[in-house]
């Protein structure tokens, strides 16, 4: 019984988002997947959501709040794309140098961190104004077009983004549920003090737990700018909007977690989001209605989660 309870706790909130957006579409009289270009708006969706889902719970949940990561894939995304412009080089190339390239940039906020010992928010916002201010520079404030490079622009399909997905969440479940690293990073989680005391190098942990935030970024910077075509600059904190489509699905994972795995739950929220994002597109929905609607999600489900004792016990009561 207790199976089945979890499976169906694990699938409830895809499976709900997934109804309610099918009868949202009926009652307006349009098709969800209409055409191939809608399953690729999805998968895509999958892929970047959960990407910077993945990037950002590494350190949020460590008490790290990481504001750096849109910018670690604003700027690797900057530098791979006009290396592969200035040479000639394809879309496989691009995708090497930027999750090289996030990495390195990952590793250099860590370092940043670990070195200055002020809170990470501030030394974030610091990191981020910094990638931001490298980006424009690089590019002249111009930012980086290639929407007539074929060679760049190949990446774009359903199968590619289902296979980044998939590499993304096993190569994560390994490092940090089969690792020694893994195991250390959920001791640090539960008990900080205890844990270096033991002997667990903590600022090592933190260092990689950076490295690896940024190279998922840096693949996610990859995939928005192959879309398009287009790498836009980002000042003054432009590039953080990444940041905040990963809360939703991360808090969404971390319920689910409770049932089964959070790296699941986090790809289950990626889903239930790229159904939203579909949603918008099919039903034409306006960019600051968007923003209006995710917000009041966001805040819902939060309400949702702080309250869920109280729910469970008055539906108890009401069921006797």
């Amino acid at each position: 019984m207790k199976t089945v309870k979890n499976i169906l706790c694990t699938i409830a909130i895809p499976a709900i988002t997934f109804a309610m957006i099918m009868a949202i579409c009926a009652a307006n009289g349009i098709s969800l997947f209409a055409t191939n270009g809608h399953w690729l708006t999805f998968t895509r969706a999958i892929a970047n959501v959960t990407l910077a889902t993945f990037a950002l719970s590494i350190n949020l949940n460590s008490g790290r709040f990481d504001f750096s990561i849109g910018s670690v894939a604003l700027l690797s995304s900057v530098i791979s794309s006009t290396i592969c412009i200035d040479n000639g080089w394809g879309t496989g190339i691009m995708l090497v140098l930027s999750l090289v390239l996030g990495m390195i940039l990952g590793l250099i906020s860590g370092l940043v961190y670990v070195l200055v010992k002020l809170p990470p928010i501030i030394v974030s916002l610091a990191v981020t104004l910094f990638y931001e201010g490298l980006a424009f520079s690089f590019t002249g404030g111009k930012g980086v077009s290639f929407i007539n490079n074929d060679a760049l622009l190949s990446f774009a399909r359903v199968s590619n983004y289902m296979i980044v997905t998939a590499v993304a969440i096993t190569v994560i479940a390994l490092i940090f549920d089969h690792t020694t690293f893994g195991y250390n990073y959920k001791a640090l989680m539960s008990g900080q003090k205890v844990s270096v005391n033991i002997g667990i190098k903590e600022i090592s942990n933190t260092l990689l737990c950076y490295t690896i935030a940024g190279a998922l970024m840096g693949v996610q910077g990859f995939i928005s700018a192959t879309n398009t075509g287009t790498v836009q600059m980002a000042l003054n904190f432009g590039s953080i909007g990444i940041m905040f489509t990963a809360f939703l699905p991360m808090f969404i994972g971390g319920f689910i977690g409770k049932y089964s795995n959070d790296k699941l739950g986090y790809f289950l929220g990626a889903v239930s989001m790229a159904f939203i994002s579909l949603a918008y597109v099919r039903l034409n929905v306006d960019s600051s209605v968007q923003k209006i609607i995710s917000a009041g999600l966001l805040v819902a489900f939060l309400i949702y989660l702080n309250n869920q004792g109280k729910l469970v016990g008055l539906f108890k009561r009401k069921s006797r």
